[in-house]
């Protein structure tokens, strides 16, 4: 075949195009899964609107089954935010790679833009169906059908009704599927809800099962949580290509030394001067869009030879200690519960991140089935699936559990929640489903688990230590009696006297071997983790 007849075949494809024929690269290669990933995907937005917003969060899910055979489902989810203006309402539900969250560093649930979008263009691809959708945003109430032109990656949007909403504000999205399955199951959209309800406590939430029967996850925390702040990128997360892009694209400094220090966080004047020194042929005073790759590269060597300032960390906001314990007592309610919140690091030089970890042993963990159970979340979100390639359960796999008295992690009445908190999570793939091993992020997770796994270790060491004392003190009691009655016949003493005395000198040994006991779980030494720490002004050590 001649070369011109070669690229004859030659075209361009939207990044729509691609995802239609590579659905199972955003979660849908499952029937269980994909009903769970299309509720994942809504879900999460929802509750960044409300968030960002300041209103505590409601959600409605209903899901109705219409053709068991044909496994055609309908999927309602309803939430309280502040709704989509008709302006934006056809490219936030209907084209890819559009919305409020890829370009910003802020720790949000959903990062790139495409859930929402490829939802609607499952549901196109299953039945044939627009999405709709209902949208209550600032006294008006948009419905509107919403479809996607795949060859230009653009929402076709048809706008159905428009009407006052006075007293009404979020979005209600309702859309069919099929190749879908609602189940009960561990990997299932209501375990999913119980998922989420455990780590957003300030959330409400009502789903109606195919079957009609309805479940609440109430809302037991009456506050919404901080709001974490927008920050600049770090120096030391940035390549040569990202800064001579920041470059090209800054209209505000003339100058590259005035440019650095705004677009970059923790670069001062102080900063400016040692870069100066560093790279003496460059001329901080020129015109950022005039700087060429080898400049931009030479900087970014610079950069890593410059002892930076941490990234700001009031951008994390965690579940927070005191709401994982009401959350995990309310579904679990345990027998012993830890919970542990390391503070804040960095990743690949430059993105901030930081591990929460909660252990829940015994009590209604044993009562509810659960064994090693491992609840791995990203900002907040529950993680389901691709558990084999995910930096959480790699991690705890390779804890040394019998260090912590718990013998076979995969027997014992035990549930680990790991919460990893970032501005960027590190996913293996667009589905958003695994964290990415990456190696500063597994060892904190690890540290995390350690310093949790050792409240549990004190608490069953001192629970086994009671049980071998009253076992012992069992034991030596059955012979107070004979003993008793074999002193009174030798030495004329009254039996009763002898054997209260016996009792006596029985009760104060074993009690102070109690007391011994509880006094070494107590002085029980924190291990070193070999960790660097961040001093009062923020630079790494």
């Amino acid at each position: 075949m001649a070369d011109d007849d070669i690229f004859k075949q030659f075209k361009e494809h939207s990044i729509a195009e691609f995802f239609k024929k590579n659905r199972q690269m955003l979660g849908f290669s499952g029937k269980v899964r994909s009903m769970t990933i299309i509720v994942h995907e809504i879900v999460t937005n929802s509750l960044d609107a409300c968030e960002e917003a300041g209103v505590l969060p409601d959600l409605f899910v209903q899901v109705e089954e219409l053709d068991k055979e044909k496994e055609h489902y309908r999927l309602t989810i309803k939430d309280n935010g502040p709704g989509i203006p008709k302006s934006h309402l056809g490219k936030a539900l209907g084209q890819m790679l559009a919305g409020t969250k890829f370009h910003r560093y802020i720790q949000q649930r959903g990062q790139q833009g495409i859930g929402a979008a490829a939802c609607t263009m499952f549901s196109y691809l299953t039945t044939g169906q627009p999405t709709k959708a209902i949208s209550c945003h600032k006294g008006r109430k948009i419905t509107a059908s919403i479809g996607i032109d795949f060859k230009q990656n653009k929402p076709v949007l048809d706008v159905v009704e428009e009407a006052d909403a006075l007293n009404e504000t979020g979005l209600s999205f309702i859309s069919e599927f099929k190749d879908v399955r609602y189940e009960r199951s561990n990997y299932g959209v209501y375990e999913y809800l119980r998922r989420t309800a455990l780590a957003n406590p300030h959330c409400a939430i009502t789903l109606i099962e195919p079957n009609n029967e309805r479940t609440v996850f109430p809302r037991s925390v009456q506050v919404n949580p901080a709001r974490p702040s927008e920050i600049k990128p770090h120096p030391l997360g940035i390549g040569t290509h990202d800064l001579l892009e920041f470059a090209r694209h800054n209209k505000e400094s003339r100058r590259l030394s005035s440019f650095l220090q705004e677009t970059f966080s923790r670069v001062s004047a102080g900063k400016i001067d040692e870069l100066r020194s560093l790279l003496p042929d460059m001329d901080l005073n020129k015109n950022p869009q005039d700087m060429t790759w080898e400049e931009a590269e030479a900087m970014v060597k610079a950069f890593a030879s410059v002892k930076w300032i941490a990234p700001a960390t009031d951008s994390l906001v965690p579940i927070g200690r005191e709401q994982v314990e009401i959350s995990f007592r309310n579904i679990f309610n345990p027998e012993v519960l830890v919970v542990t919140e390391r503070s804040p690091k960095v990743y690949r030089g430059g993105i901030p991140f930081m591990v929460e970890v909660g252990i829940a042993y015994g009590g209604g963990v044993a009562a509810a089935g659960k064994k090693g159970e491992v609840m791995r979340f990203a900002n907040r979100v529950p993680l389901l699936f691709d558990s084999g390639g995910c930096a959480i359960t790699e991690t705890i796999k390779t804890m040394d559990w019998k260090r912590y008295d718990v013998k076979d992690f995969e027997e014992e009445p035990i549930a680990v929640l790991v919460n990893l908190i970032s501005v960027h999570v590190p996913y293996t793939s667009a589905g958003k489903q695994a964290v990415s091993p990456e190696e500063d992020v597994m060892d904190e997770i690890k540290f995390a688990i350690m310093e949790a796994s050792r409240g549990v270790q004190k608490y069953l060491s001192g629970k086994r230590k009671a049980h071998e004392i009253a076992n012992k003190k069992k034991v030596v009691s059955r012979y107070i009696q004979q003993l008793s009655g074999d002193m009174a016949s030798l030495t004329g003493e009254k039996k009763a006297e002898i054997e209260k005395a016996l009792t006596k000198i029985i009760e104060d040994k074993y009690a102070q071997d109690e007391m011994e006991a509880e006094e070494t779980a107590e002085k029980d030494p924190e291990p070193d983790t070999g960790i660097g720490k961040t001093d009062e002004g923020g630079e790494e050590e």
